[in-house]
């Protein structure tokens, strides 16, 4: 195969690649996920926080990670991510929720879910609050005993499934369905307490504290308490995740509007169009044909980014965030400059005496290997400050990394070989494509299209 082959091979597999890159990112605003900045929505700190004699283990916060993890996905929303932070932290965030203040509520809620024979409740004021069916009632630690049989509590580790629902009066209500240790618990109990009230304690507050009607021996049960069908949904997902093995506080909450974050995505993506569309009028003007060249390529560079954008999108790995635009943004310039450098080694081989077709040859291999150069010393410096960053800036990083490559890319299967190709019609009318007219020939040198 000789190098007029390769060449068309490499031009033909860049086409295909930008053919199917429109086809992946097109439309941009559905196939490439938006960031929480952008889309709006909570971004949440969760700090641990031991109890007095509790020390903070990493099997507490890894298991903590995974019943936050559980509850974002509980509620229901895509590209959430959950991130430790340092020893003791969570970063949780959260695009594109529609109540960012329910859902911190649901995060950070402890969780504990515990069954209380309400006789047993020694505080007399308490237990009259609660006998007389007032409201979110708090119990004090200490005075008051959850039921439990032959050292098995029920508590919310007994809970097998939960679903939200309406009683036959038209009430919302969260139903229970315990495992086989909790429904012999709850059978014994019932079975010898009809009668007597039992209170469902969350966190240390009454939800509900019905009497018992009947032995309850299937595990399934219901609690009341004048829950909205937000409420209940967010009880159901706090109880379907499990306790938190440790109080998690918030040390950070953000909450972002869509307004905001659709307005920066509006002027970043303005931005973009008007620094692209600028430097292709000025190398149009300023390299005449080998402009129009570097601004099919920035066109074939750009489709490249998308379509890589539009496939990790696809994948989950991916949002697009304000710091990645800023990424985005420099690395078309960084496109730009690569494509500059390449046109500058061909004409100067050019002026020195070489002919097109062989300048176009050397020219452009040497101008691609000095961009590559170039592009490997940003590269490592992206890879490390997506290693060590955190938050935002991993985003930016990201974005740089994946430019960097796309531009390689570029010059490797586009620009170097579209320049090959139309070295011989580029030698019939050098000052159009913005050539001087070599010296002389050289003889023997380089590869002609």
């Amino acid at each position: 195969m000789d190098l007029k082959q390769k060449n068309w091979i490499m031009l033909i597999l860049a086409l295909v690649l930008v053919a199917g890159s429109w086809a992946l990112f097109s439309p941009p605003a559905k196939k490439i996920t938006m960031g929480l900045d952008i889309q709006g929505g909570l971004s949440v700190i969760l700090t641990a926080q031991p109890s007095a004699g509790q020390t903070l283990t990493t099997d507490m916060m890894d298991n903590s990670e995974s019943i936050i993890r559980n509850r974002v996905d509980g509620l229901g929303v895509k590209e959430a991510s959950v991130q430790r932070q340092g020893a003791d932290s969570l970063l949780i965030q959260v695009p594109g929720i529609s109540d960012p203040q329910a859902a911190l509520k649901v995060l950070g809620e402890t969780g504990q879910l515990e069954f209380v024979d309400v006789s047993s409740i020694t505080d007399t004021t308490t237990l009259a609050a609660v006998q007389a069916g007032d409201k979110n009632v708090k119990l004090k630690d200490g005075t008051f005993k959850a039921i439990e049989l032959n050292g098995v509590k029920l508590n919310g580790g007994t809970i097998k499934d939960s679903t939200v629902s309406q009683d036959t009066k038209g009430n919302i209500v969260v139903d229970l369905t315990m495992d086989s240790d909790g429904t012999k618990v709850w059978a014994d109990y019932t079975s010898k307490n009809i009668g007597k009230q039992v209170a469902v304690v969350l966190d240390g507050t009454v939800k509900s504290a019905p009497a018992v009607q009947s032995a309850i021996t299937t595990g399934k049960t219901e609690i009341s308490g004048s829950f909205t069908t937000a409420e209940a949904k967010s009880l159901r997902t706090v109880l379907i995740s499990g306790s938190l093995p440790v109080t998690l506080a918030q040390s950070e909450a953000r909450i972002v509007g869509p307004t905001l974050g659709q307005d920066s995505l509006n002027k970043g993506v303005l931005a973009g169009m008007i620094g692209l569309i600028l430097v292709g009028l000025y190398v149009i003007g300023y390299y005449r044909g080998l402009g129009v060249v570097t601004a099919s390529a920035l066109v074939v560079f750009s489709s490249l980014f998308m379509g890589v954008l539009a496939i990790m999108s696809k994948m989950g790995v991916f949002s697009l965030t304000l710091p990645g635009i800023a990424g985005v943004v420099l690395t078309i310039g960084m496109a730009a400059d690569s494509s500059i450098l390449i046109n500058e080694r061909y004409k100067e081989e050019v002026r020195i005496g070489k002919s097109i077709q062989a300048a176009a040859d050397s020219g452009t291999l040497h101008g691609m290997k000095t961009s590559i150069d170039a592009d490997m010393v940003s590269l490592v410096s992206a890879v490390v400050l997506y290693m060590f960053a955190a938050g935002s800036v991993k985003g930016f990083a990201l974005t740089l990394g994946i430019g960097i490559c796309c531009d390689i890319l570029m010059m490797v299967l586009y620009k170097r070989p579209i320049l090959i190709l139309t070295s011989n019609f580029m030698s019939k009318a050098p000052k159009v494509w913005g050539l001087s007219k070599p010296a002389k020939d050289e003889k023997g040198g380089g590869a002609h299209a």
